[in-house]
């Protein structure tokens, strides 16, 4: 599928829920945000029609998300019947991993390729701290359960802010020498102005290379085909990878392959954007898998050449992130 400024779109991400068990600081207030009605959500024949016309467009990657993906019930038959679609697409999650322990050997059996667990301190009370829940021992459990389901290579998602938990980057990076997992440093991107103020603490990329330094020498990675927006950097003789996603300083949208299906049937062409092309009405009015396509082409259209956060522009997204889809 071609998009707007010579991008080509081969991955979707399909948010199936808008619910999470967690209420992280950056991410939602206290009290949660207000749950989409049963009737606004996709069911997952919705889903399931969606997916299998990105396919037929030429997407070769799709990406559960939520909320919390694995918050909602048949989330491992839709994971299945996703992974036999016609085409073979990769199947792929992201989760908080309080629910992983239990479910990953189901997920890889249904198909599940890998996983990306999103984790931002291997400190019990600073996990409380951050995601106003307990569960960080459930979190490494999942990690672990994961591995021996052969979810790999596994990935752990960071977002470093100073003064909260940039003194534990040297500590992922550790994560990498023994273990075939990979750590990606992501910078973080504003998206609700109603939440704590954290765009201060935002460690970019230099200085996120700065910490890392002080494990070793880093090792830029080359490998073939897409590797998405992150840059990927290895400890000599170490097992998995460090990457490091520049959302913010390094102007990543050029490489952009990806649209976003939202759980209440909205396209984002820009995870940054505002704009949003209504594929739910399409879906309930008796749209077949064409009409659908005509959508998807649309919205890969109207993707803009990049964000303007890095000029002091305002996100205008109204939307809090679990109604987005990570």
């Amino acid at each position: 599928m071609r998009a707007s400024f010579d991008r080509t779109i081969n991955y979707l991400r399909l948010s199936i829920t808008d619910r999470c068990n967690l209420r992280c600081r950056y991410c939602m207030p206290a009290a949660g945000v207000p749950s989409l009605d049963h009737n606004e959500i996709l069911s997952y024949e919705e889903l399931l029609a969606v997916a299998a016309a990105a396919v037929d467009l030429g997407v070769g990657k799709i990406r559960v998300t939520g909320g919390e993906p694995l918050v909602r019930k048949g989330v491992v038959e839709f994971i299945r019947q996703l992974a036999a679609l016609p085409g073979s697409p990769e199947v792929v999650l992201t989760t908080n991993g309080l629910l992983l322990a239990e479910m990953a050997s189901d997920l890889a059996a249904a198909g599940l390729a890998r996983v990306n667990v999103s984790l931002d301190t291997l400190r019990t009370e600073r996990f409380a701290r951050i995601s106003r829940r307990e569960g960080l021992d459930r979190v490494l459990a999942g990690l672990e359960a994961a591995e021996r389901a052969g979810l790999a290579p596994l990935k752990i998602n960071m977002i470093p802010l100073a003064g909260i938990n940039d003194d534990e980057i040297v500590d992922f990076a550790r994560l990498t020498l023994q273990r075939s997992l990979d750590v990606r440093f992501i910078e973080f991107m504003p998206f609700d102005e109603n939440l704590e103020d954290f765009a201060g603490l935002r460690l970019l990329m230099a200085a996120i290379m700065e910490e890392l330094s002080r494990l070793g020498i880093l090792l830029p990675v080359t490998t073939e085909g897409p590797v998405g927006p992150a840059r990927l950097f290895q400890y000599p003789g170490a097992a998995g990878k460090i990457g490091i996603i520049p959302a913010m300083s390094g102007h990543i949208c050029g490489k952009c392959n990806r649209l976003r299906v939202t759980a209440d049937g909205r396209i984002k062409p820009c995870l940054l954007g505002d704009e949003e092309i209504d594929l739910r009405r399409v879906l309930r009015s008796g749209g077949g898998s064409e009409d659908i396509k005509v959508v998807l082409q649309q919205a890969a259209d109207a993707k803009p050449e990049r964000h303007r956060l890095d000029e002091n522009r305002p996100c205008l997204n109204l939307r809090p992130m679990p109604r987005i889809g990570g």
